[in-house]
Formats: structure tokens, C-alpha cells, sequence
């Protein structure tokens, strides 16, 4: 066993013997099982937000506990176990590749209740939940649209799972929309968080002549290498990354799971918990947009809260045709939206996209 390893292994023992000598009776405990390190500026430290609003929220009748940098696979199996060996109530799994570890240690504790986020199995004590991203995508689609001046906007994904997949059709739709000459350029990082990684593929894509980067990574790391490049838009992914604010971050995806976590800990502690699958968006106030700064002109800026606007009330969706998939084939006619089926299982990029999707 790797070192690393070991001292994870200690770190989680201590951590759930302190929480086992910290709990009371009549304390609700709710574990937290974080992809990434709680300091990623991104996907896990909007998770680990949430998980310190239920600790405010609940004062003394709640104990929480995490686990960060969790590999998937394996390694988060035993995890979880620990988590529900050492009395957890309530198991959030914060990634998709926890999918089937969740769903494996949920029928060994049925009297445990699991929540992971982003993926589609459940069970009587496994519950979904995910946020509508590209709702957000497309708002900054929009501003990509309008704001690059190369035509060329470089996408960093993570893995070509629906999720992600959604997102690159849904930036690409409404920045197609604004500049029928706009081209996206997409390297798959096939991680969640590697600044290193994340890094290099920004600079891989400015160098291809991207002017604006979005990304479906988690760290930073992107906005650090655009702003060393100088007059790169960047946006904000999962948390605002205000840091890098007014440029090159000019808007951002915010998740706030705050209120989810707080209700979904409120309905085991009062015994109305039931197996649901939850999926918001910008008017339910999961999926937030950061402050859209002024280095986006103002028609362009008026133009994107319009759309936020839209898309929250329920009057526009993000996918409405006519769209074409990208081998030509019709998918919407005018008018028609997608359903929530085909875009939680989206497998195809939309006409105009360049590019095979990895298999």
C-alpha cells in the first residue's frame, strides 16, 4: 500500500473515532464523500459549503463528517462503508463514478440512507440529485459567443459522460447562436481535478487560438494560465472563482447545495426521508450565475440576464429547436424541446460541433 494510502487510511480511522466520541445521543450524523480536496475552489468546496449550512442549520442535533479526495472506484466503496460502520445516518456520495460503490454499500446498510449526486441508479435507501448545469452553460455560451474575437473557444471536459456532454452542446448552441462562425475546441482532461493537467490543457487551447476557455474541471487552475496569457475570457466552474474577477473569469456556474443538504437532512432527522431523484436548475436557485463582470459589454451582459430570466420562469429551455445532431440527423423540430430522457443520456454533440465523442 502506497504511502499516500496509509496515511489516508489513518487520517479517516481518527476521523471517524473522534466523530464517534464527539456524537450524543439523539445527534443526527451525515457523512460527505468529496472527489476532490475541500479547497478546490470548485465542485468539492461547493459540496463541503453545503455540508457547513447543515452544520448551522442543526446546531447540536446534527454531527457531520467528509472524507475528501476520494479516488472512484474501489477505494470510495470502503469509504463509505466506514462512514455507515461508524454510525452515519445519512451518506452523501459527491461524484458520478461513486455511482455503483453507492448503490453496492446501500444494500449492505438498508437502514442507512445514500444520496449521490449526478448519477441515475437508486434503490429504497439511495436517492439521485444533480443540478441543470447547462442552463448555465448556455447563458455562458451566450457571452462566449459574443465575446471571442479568434472564433475559436476552447472547452476542457472531464470525462464524456451525459453530464458533460449536455454542457458542450448547450455552450455551443448559444454561442452559435450569437456567431454562426464560432468553433469549439474541446480536449478531454479525463479528470475531475489535476491543476496540473487543467493547466496544460488551457494552454493547449490558447495556443490553438482560443480566446475564450470554458471548462468542466474543478480547480483553478485554468483561470491562472489564462490570465498569465492575457486577454482570455474565463468563467467560473461550479464556484464563482471570483479571485480572477473582472478578467479573465467574467461570469461563473455557482452550486449551491446548501438547501438541498439542509432539506434532505431535515427529512431523515423527522423520518419523511423517502428515495426521490431531484433535478434543478436556475429557477429552483441550484444552479446560481456569479456576477457578470464589466468586462463584458453591457448589451451582451443585459442580453445574458435575459436569458437567465428566461430559462428560470420556465419560458425558454436551452434545448429548442430546430437542432439537428451533428451527423445531420433532425432531433428537434422548430419549437420542440428535449426531454428530460435524451438529456440525461445524451450521447451525441449537436450540428457544428467538430470532432468524435470518446468512447
Amino acid at each position: 500500500m502506497k504511502l499516500s494510502h496509509l496515511l489516508a487510511a489513518a487520517a479517516l480511522a481518527a476521523s471517524f473515532a473522534g466523530a464517534a466520541i464527539a456524537d450524543g445521543h439523539g445527534k443526527t450524523k451525515v457523512g460527505f464523500v468529496y472527489v476532490g480536496p475541500v479547497g478546490d475552489g470548485g465542485w468539492t468546496y461547493e459540496h463541503d459549503k453545503g455540508r457547513l449550512a447543515v452544520e448551522k442549520e442543526f446546531g447540536d442535533s446534527v454531527e457531520t463528517v467528509f472524507v475528501e479526495s476520494v479516488p472512484e472506484g474501489p477505494d470510495s466503496e470502503r469509504v463509505m462503508t466506514q462512514m455507515a460502520l461508524g454510525g452515519a445516518d445519512l451518506i452523501f456520495t459527491t461524484s458520478f463514478g461513486y455511482m455503483n460503490p453507492t448503490i453496492n454499500v446501500a444494500s449492505k446498510f438498508p437502514d442507512v440512507k445514500f444520496e449521490h449526486a449526478t448519477g441515475y441508479k437508486r434503490a429504497d435507501n439511495v436517492s439521485t440529485y444533480s443540478a441543470r448545469f447547462y442552463e448555465g452553460r448556455a447563458i455562458q455560451g451566450h457571452i462566449a459567443g459574443n465575446m471571442t474575437k479568434s472564433n475559436i473557444v476552447g472547452y476542457i471536459g472531464s470525462y464524456p459522460i451525459p453530464e458533460v456532454i449536455r454542457g458542450i452542446n448547450s455552450a455551443y448552441i448559444h454561442a452559435a447562436k450569437v456567431n454562426p462562425d464560432v468553433e469549439f475546441k474541446i480536449i478531454w482532461a479525463y479528470t475531475w481535478f489535476d491543476p496540473a493537467k487543467e493547466a496544460d490543457a488551457a494552454k493547449v487551447l490558447i495556443e490553438q487560438g482560443a480566446d475564450v476557455i470554458l471548462q468542466h474541471t474543478d480547480s483553478t487552475a485554468p483561470q491562472a494560465a489564462a490570465q498569465e496569457a492575457g486577454n482570455v475570457v474565463t468563467f467560473g466552474q461550479a464556484s464563482d472563482m471570483g479571485q480572477y474577477a473582472p478578467f479573465p473569469r467574467v461570469s461563473s456556474i455557482i452550486d449551491d447545495w446548501a438547501p438541498y443538504y439542509i432539506a434532505r437532512t431535515k427529512a431523515v432527522m423527522d423520518g419523511t426521508w423517502e428515495s426521490i431523484d431531484t433535478w434543478d436548475g436556475i429557477g429552483a436557485g441550484m444552479v446560481g450565475i456569479g456576477e457578470i463582470s464589466d468586462a463584458v459589454p453591457a448589451d451582451v451582459k443585459a442580453e445574458a440576464l435575459a436569458l437567465k430570466a428566461a430559462i428560470a420562469d420556465g419560458s425558454y429551455h436551452a434545448f429548442t429547436g430546430p437542432l439537428k445532431k451533428q451527423d445531420g440527423s433532425d432531433w428537434l423540430a422548430d419549437g420542440e424541446t428535449a426531454d428530460d430522457g435524451t438529456l440525461a443520456g445524451m450521447s451525441f454533440y449537436v450540428e457544428g460541433i467538430e470532432g468524435d465523442i470518446p468512447q
